[in-house]
């Protein structure tokens, strides 16, 4: 294989090594050596070259993983053996920004912070912020169907795209449509965002961008209880504000982000933004819907916003260095008025190690996002993989129970695979019968959405 790829990208663009992204799993698999297997790494220059390296790879049977930042949380970057991973960091261009329209168009390697401090000093934004976003590339954003902290203002990353610049297993080349809408036919680069690189390689993007607010204005909020917050973030979704930030932190997710507050209450971290005279009015609105709680005035929000990107792979890595060790965040979604019991159930299945915490984000007029965190450590490597597994296995049931999604924003990977099928339900055909007409060799990642395509 590796002659082959060679004679397309070249010596200097081919290496071999360990793959992999940051699920959890893995890296406690990787401490108690389990060691994944060294695997061809190319990186393309060009349309051309990628459209060569999946005609190549679909002839002769062989695997081929796209690869952007590697933030993913989830084992859909784990390639085995044998197969060919395709490093996109070398479509790392930002190819126009029309200001007047507010389009930017992008390649898919380019990073997330680069792009939008590129934006910044163009009075612009792109308004996506994982928490991941140092680390992150556009195309894989667009793969696992990203969310970022300024969802309830901006949208997610799929309101985010005009249109895609891709190409199929079988190296056909699709350019972006034209927009800013069109009913000629479906949305049909909607399939690629959320695919895990499981229906081509994205070469690039058009994407919507905005101006940056004038003014931000936020505060934070003290409930007595969690009942009442999440009250209180639906009222505000509901009448019509439309936050930068909303984020509510339940009692012990206040608690470990040093937030001194009385036993039991909950905290809300709450901005606005856009022209001075509206990002003010509508904080003054805002407080319509919090009248019972107590107001804590700007410090809790500069000290969230200092801190926004603060939850790195690298502190990941770190808290599962010590053997025994296991960790890791779970994010549903789910309307408001199953909030409450979803939180409840979830927190009952995740706390066995010690440590729970839950906050609810991404807010919509139906509902929001819960982000669960649960970790703890064990006797054995084998004790700690069990309970992690029990911590999941909890919270996918008490989700799927409930009619909750089992992921917002994260993604499915190998870390969802066994519950897939049972959230897509008859869907699962639809997406089977999308992936067999596009990929029939079977080319693409055979780890997207938990391997069952």
């Amino acid at each position: 294989m590796r002659a082959e790829i060679e004679k397309i990208v070249g010596a200097a663009a081919l290496d071999e090594r360990e793959v992999r992204d940051h699920w959890p799993l893995g890296l406690m698999e990787e401490r108690d050596g389990v060691q994944r297997p060294k695997v061809l790494v190319a990186r393309p220059a060009g349309r051309e070259q990628v459209i060569a390296i999946l005609r190549w790879a679909s002839a002769n049977g062989v695997a081929v993983t796209p690869m952007g930042g590697g933030t993913g949380v989830c084992g859909a970057l784990a390639p085995s053996a044998g197969e060919l991973v395709l490093d996109m960091g070398g479509f790392d261009r930002i190819l126009d920004l029309d200001e007047t329209n507010l389009v930017c168009r992008c390649e898919s390697g380019v990073n997330g912070l680069v792009l939008e401090k590129h934006l910044n000093e163009r009075g612009l934004t792109l308004g996506h912020f994982p928490s991941s976003l140092p680390g992150t590339t556009v195309g894989g954003l667009l793969a696992t169907r990203s969310s970022g902290q300024e969802s309830s203002r901006y949208g997610n990353v799929e309101d985010m795209v005009l249109g895609l610049a891709v190409v199929l297993p079988d190296g056909t080349f699709a350019a972006p449509r034209p927009g800013p809408r069109s009913a000629v036919g479906p949305a049909l680069h909607q399939l690629w965002l959320g695919s895990e690189g499981a229906l081509g390689v994205i070469l690039g993007a058009e994407l919507r961008v905005h101006r940056l607010p004038e003014t931000v204005v936020g505060r934070g909020y003290a409930f007595s209880d969690l009942a009442s917050g999440l009250e209180a973030m639906r009222a505000v979704m509901q009448s019509g504000i439309r936050p930068l930030v909303m984020r509510l932190y339940d009692p012990e997710d206040a608690a470990f982000g040093g937030y001194d507050l009385p036993a039991g209450q909950c905290l809300l971290v709450i901005a606005t933004a856009g022209l001075a005279d509206v990002a003010k009015a509508e904080a003054e609105a805002v407080k319509r819907f919090v009248a019972d709680a107590k107001d804590l005035g700007e410090e809790p929000w500069h000290r969230w916003d200092s801190h926004r990107f603060s939850l790195s792979a690298e502190r990941l890595k770190a808290f599962l260095e010590p053997p025994g060790a296991y960790l890791d965040t779970i994010e549903l979604a789910a309307r408001w008025t199953v909030l409450p019991r979803l939180h409840a159930d979830v927190k009952s299945a995740i706390v066995i190690g010690g440590l729970a915490l839950c906050h609810f984000s991404h807010a919509y007029e139906q509902g929001c996002c819960a982000y669960f965190s649960f970790g703890g450590s064990a006797d054995t490597e084998a004790e700690a993989r069990a309970a992690y597994g029990r911590a999941w296995e909890g919270a996918m049931t008490a989700a799927l129970g409930l009619g909750a999604t089992i992921s917002h924003h994260h993604g499915t990977g190998q870390a969802r695979a066994r519950w897939v099928a049972d959230e897509m339900g008859g869907w699962m055909r639809v997406w089977r019968a999308v992936k067999e007409g596009i990929d029939p060799t079977r080319t693409l990642n055979p780890r997207a959405l938990g391997g069952l395509s």
